[in-house]
């Protein structure tokens, strides 16, 4: 089941419900008196379950023998819409979330950090820019009665969605009638009043955390003390037509860490490695990231060092995303797209992807793109178009994620100047000597 509901809907509550629906889920409900006769229940049929929030969707998913069809829909039914919320499951929650979030902060790979601020920084406080984990302030606030209310207006049966894989289509309609159909909410099927349908706004900013990296990881072999920046531009929707030349142009700047050996279908030949990884020995890591969502989408590089070298790592990027508008060659423009297709076609050849795919492209569009006819629009993109569409980004304001010592960081000012200039480079800088 995948329900239209994420951390963007948090915007006139509590920031972190979706956080803490995620942990409860599967938890004790009407039928099931807790989780391990929910686990047993799915044993019976050799099944695991999982229950994933993202910031624009929270999906409910339950991989099982097929022969257990009706009482995975009628457990999936009851987890979504009949959870008991009990205080105990509350307060073990907000244990887990607490541990989470320190333990976030604690780990040596930051990824998920950078990507909640390079959010912020674009959407300052609207939409896809609220926060995915729960605040530390916040986990004593949220009750049964907050969640009931935000329940009330997000899990409604126009936002949700029940997808399958592995089934016929008549049987899996059957089960959602029986199931789901009329099924009444824990929380009572009131009016919703309170649901937000704004559209995100794409601010651009800086979101600067100044954080000790030096302890991360000590032991034999210490991770090297490491500054990491994002920096990201709006891009686009899935729902537009340029989100496949976008596709294409993520593919093309690929990248990763300094540390993966190269191979056949590493990528080894996109243009984060070929110009940043390969030249500069010094920089630990440089990825492109592309995030879409059904109104909006952002395209970034993250990128690591040694803080003296922060300024220079800032201006090699700011290069790589003016170098993106000129010439793009022809072979490069062909590989980018092959792999793009070969990881498309690699990633649904496994089931979980497959209802993931299925499931969210109904609840964004009610339609289903197949495979072959994604292929035939990547196969489609000429050079022409990354060209278009990356004069188009390039226009905006920047969005700047920045953790760990950031004395040598050039300031926001500086950054945006070198985006907006033909070659990418930072103003100098000029030192006054007495």
């Amino acid at each position: 089941v995948l329900i239209n509901s994420g951390s963007r809907h948090e915007a006139k509550y509590l920031s972190g419900i979706s956080h803490f629906l995620e942990k409860l889920a599967f938890s004790s409900t009407a039928q099931f008196g807790s989780k391990d006769e929910i686990l047993l229940t799915l044993e019976k049929h050799g099944g695991i379950c999982d229950c994933q929030a993202s910031r624009d969707t929270i999906m409910y998913a339950v991989s099982a023998d097929a022969k257990g069809l009706d009482t995975v829909v009628n457990l999936l039914a009851d987890v979504a819409l009949q959870p008991r919320l009990s205080d105990e499951e509350i307060e073990m929650t907000r244990t887990a979330i607490r541990f989470e979030l320190e333990d976030l902060n604690m780990r040596p790979d930051p990824e998920p950090l950078l990507t909640e601020m390079i959010h912020a920084a674009a959407y300052r406080d609207n939409t896809v820019g609220l926060n995915r984990f729960c605040p530390v302030e916040n986990t004593d606030k949220i009750d049964r009665e907050v969640l009931h209310s935000y329940l009330r207006n997000y899990y409604t049966p126009d936002r949700m969605v029940l997808a399958g894989v592995g089934i016929e289509h008549e049987q899996l309609v059957e089960c959602a009638k029986k199931h789901l159909l009329g099924a009444e909410p824990v929380w009572g099927s009131g009016q919703t009043k309170d649901v937000d349908r704004s559209v995100a706004q794409y601010t651009g900013g800086i979101v600067k955390v100044e954080k000790d990296m030096s302890d991360v990881s000590l032991g034999p072999t210490p991770i090297p003390e490491l500054t990491h920046i994002m920096i990201g531009l709006e891009s686009s929707s899935f729902l537009e037509e340029d989100f496949i030349p976008f596709a294409v142009l993520n593919m093309m700047m690929g990248g990763g860490g300094s540390f993966s050996a190269g191979g056949p279908g590493k990528g080894m030949f996109t243009r984060l490695y070929l110009n940043v990884l390969n030249r500069h020995h010094w920089m630990y890591n440089a990825t492109s990231y592309h995030h879409s969502y059904e109104d909006t989408g952002l395209l970034c590089i993250h990128a690591s060092a040694d803080p003296k070298q922060v300024r220079e790592m800032v201006e090699i990027i700011t290069r790589e995303f003016i170098l993106m508008a000129g010439a793009v060659g022809e072979v490069e423009l062909e590989r980018a797209k092959t792999q793009l297709k070969s990881m498309l076609m690699m990633n649904l050849e496994s089931r979980p992807v497959i209802f993931e795919d299925v499931g969210r492209q109904v609840l964004a569009t009610n339609t289903r793109k197949l495979p072959h006819e994604l292929c035939a629009l990547i196969s489609q993109v000429k050079s022409s178009d990354i060209k278009r569409v990356v004069t188009k980004m390039l226009h905006k304001k920047p969005a700047v994620a920045a953790l760990g010592d950031l004395t040598d960081l050039p300031t926001y000012e500086h950054i945006q100047a070198a985006l907006s200039s033909k070659d990418g480079r930072l103003p100098r800088m000029y030192r006054l000597f007495r």
